[in-house]
């Protein structure tokens, strides 16, 4: 999972209300020293996957939300990573989980 994710249903949304396109959420996503947390956090049901990694071409870190969907891995949004993934991303890379 996490890989290939389509943006079909929420790439246009996401680049609307957070500035973050496709290219920018798929280069935090293809980060080797990304953080998965799963479940996400914020997840009210459970089902999806937050993803914290460096998009070397927003030169930022970017938090994307993933899930599941019959069998397809969608991008459900994504922006630029708030102070809490900021440390999550900084705290894994220092501990070597990612």
């Amino acid at each position: 999972m996490l890989d290939d994710l389509d943006w079909s249903k929420r790439g246009e949304y996401m680049h609307a209300k957070h500035g973050i396109s496709v290219a920018l959420a798929n280069d935090a996503v293809a980060d080797l020293n990304r953080v998965v947390v799963s479940p996400d956090y914020n997840s009210a049901s459970g089902r999806s996957v937050r993803i914290i990694g460096y998009s070397m071409l927003a030169e930022a870190v970017i938090t994307v939300i993933a899930m599941s969907s019959g069998g397809i891995d969608c991008g459900v949004n994504g922006w630029l990573a708030n102070e809490k993934d900021q440390r999550i991303y900084r705290e894994a890379e220092v501990d070597g989980q990612n």
